[in-house]
């Protein structure tokens, strides 16, 4: 017999979220930052580089099989989101630039993953042992109200996650990898109601996640969600005596569960043949820049609480009063999509990029804590963002005041520190944005703490927009400085002022961060030393700088200055010239 639910919701609860007002939002999440800016450091600009390649490739069909950047093979043995990067280049009309034809696209993945995770969550509440408790005398909630109003509350959370902010607007395999593992997550959720679609998704998100960099965790979701699956299958026959309704979710069928063990075995079998699997596992300590094991949970720690902030305290809670429920579909499903990117942040180099695939499972498990919050506690969540987010608001307005005009003084020496070397402008269109924003802030929170009927996802509304009012701040009155600050232009253009335009550049031990910048700000001719070049100046990193003389011979090689990115210490070239015979 199933357990009570926890859920205690009235139809008057569970009234529409206006749509366009959902649109409205999403879109100002999704558009700040797409013009105005080009590729930052230093994951954004190496993609891109490949993506780059890939669009000017005359090698034929294998190279897109093995992407190079002047040699170097990428980190994340990824290959789809390189071919979408490439082909947006290819496609674009020759007026748009192509980083920003890169960015429109992922755009359009973040969109996908919104989609597929509103509709993970509607379907996954949709299930019987979800809904919430009937009434004596009728009233509660009915069904599909109930189920779009906790989407919603999901679509919201996920837009809240301080994480997703700067990831999610980036044009790296992280964001395909989110796309692909969010639509591995509606497949699974929505395949008891649909079967086309579902299948298709199962199909995309694990062959996504297996050509997008992320192999093991795809094969991990999609084997644990055909155990699942079968466990479901199981229980249902040994409860077949048990009276059903009309309410209740259908179960996964036999020809369900096939299609998800034949998606996994599609996605082992490209990951095999293709070579993809690599044995990446770093546990807490063992990493070559760490200084012991405490330090490491620790500060894998700090990056759980402010990168799934505000979700993971719901989410928690959410496991917490759903505790007789966590074999249901609705707990079950999002806590394995959430646990294995948990293990993988703990357990490989790329932290942040797995934590990011936890996010929209986070977001489902927090959604479904807003119909078991009492009204103290969703008043207390609601006074404590306001403050937080118009805290936030109040300080960006102050230094950029600051950073225009000078005063007050100690701001304005701040950000002077921050951004060596920045000059300030004044755009008109950014101001207007961001008053804008501020001022659909204003009125959110007057509608918000107002007197009128409560419904089930205002909780997280709060949230998603502080965070969105936060974001355009940021892509509006400090694009600007945070561009001069993330970005590779000033340091290229002082390798510009210094070489002007030679034949070629030899390169030595540049990261590729180095390379794509070089070869898209400068349009350098960049060649490595070692395979022999004939090239009149040489950009070294300052990492060989010990053991330099023994890579080439110094008498024939002047030393000719250091060019550093003026808000970063850490990314110092060094510049040689040849000494002509």
């Amino acid at each position: 017999m199933n357990q009570p639910t926890p859920a205690i919701v009235a139809q008057s609860a569970v009234r529409r979220l206006p749509r366009i007002a959902l649109l409205l939002l999403c879109a100002a999440y999704l558009l700040p930052g797409l013009v105005g800016r080009g590729p930052w450091k230093s994951a954004d600009i190496t993609s891109f580089g490949y993506m780059a390649e890939l669009a000017r490739n005359t090698e034929g069909i294998a190279r897109w099989f093995d992407p190079l950047l002047l040699g170097l093979r990428p980190e994340t043995p990824a290959l789809i989101p390189y071919w979408i990067g490439a082909w947006a280049i290819k496609i674009a009309p020759s007026w748009l630039h192509p980083d920003l034809a890169v960015r429109i696209v992922f755009a359009l993945l973040l969109w996908g993953t919104f989609t597929a995770t509103w509709y993970a969550v509607y379907y996954l509440a949709r299930t019987s042992r979800a809904q919430p408790v009937a009434f004596a005398f009728g009233g509660e909630a009915r069904p599909t109200d109930y189920a779009r109003a906790i989407a919603d509350g999901g679509l919201l959370a996920l837009i809240a996650c301080l994480g997703l902010a700067q990831l999610g607007h980036e044009t790296t395999p992280a964001l395909a990898q989110l796309y692909f593992a969010s639509h591995l997550f509606y497949g699974v959720a929505a395949l008891p109601y649909r079967r086309v679609g579902p299948v298709i998704a199962l199909m995309v998100g694990t062959v996504g996640m297996t050509l997008s960099g992320g192999p093991t965790v795809g094969l991990a979701l999609a084997v644990g969600s055909a155990l699942f699956m079968a466990y479901e299958r199981r229980t249902a026959r040994a409860n077949a005596d048990t009276s059903t309704t009309a309410d209740e979710s259908p179960g996964y069928s036999k020809g369900a569960l096939a299609t998800m063990v034949a998606a996994a075995l599609v996605a082992a079998a490209l990951a095999a043949g293709l070579g993809l699997l690599q044995w990446k596992i770093q546990l807490p300590g063992h990493h070559p820049s760490s200084t012991s094991v405490l330090s490491d949970v620790r500060s894998q720690a700090k990056l759980l609480v402010w990168f799934t902030w505000p979700v993971w305290p719901l989410a928690i809670w959410t496991l917490w009063r759903w505790r007789r429920q966590l074999t249901a579909r609705h707990v079950a499903l999002p806590f394995w999509f959430a646990l294995v990117p948990l293990a993988a942040t703990w357990t490989t180099d790329y932290s942040d990029r797995s934590l990011l695939l936890a996010l929209p499972a986070l977001a489902t498990l927090a959604a479904f804590a807003l119909p078991t919050f009492r009204r103290s506690v969703a008043a207390l969540i609601d006074w404590f963002n306001v403050l937080f987010f118009s805290g936030l608001a109040v300080l960006g307005w102050i230094y950029w005041v600051a950073m225009q005009t000078g005063v007050p003084p100690k701001p304005a020496a701040s950000v002077a520190r921050l951004v060596p070397g920045f000059v300030p402008e004044f755009s008109a269109i950014a101001f207007v944005l961001a008053l804008a924003a501020s001022i659909a802030w204003c009125w959110l929170v007057r509608w918000r703490t107002g007197r009128h009927r409560a419904a089930l996802w205002k909780t997280l509304v709060l949230p998603a927009g502080g965070t969105a009012l936060c974001w355009m701040l940021l892509m509006t009155l400090w694009l600007p400085s945070i561009d001069y600050a993330r970005s590779y232009v000033p340091q290229v253009r002082a390798v510009a002022e210094r070489v002007g335009q030679p034949s070629c550049i030899a390169e030595l031990a540049l990261s590729r961060a180095h390379i794509a910048a070089l070869q898209h700000y400068g349009h350098f001719n960049l060649q490595p030393l070692l395979l022999g070049t004939n090239c009149p100046w040489l950009l070294v990193s300052p990492e060989t700088i010990e053991r330099l003389h023994t890579i080439i011979p110094l008498d024939r090689w002047r030393f000719s200055g250091t060019l550093r990115r003026p808000s970063s210490a850490t990314d110092d070239l060094l510049l040689y010239q040849k000494i002509a015979p």
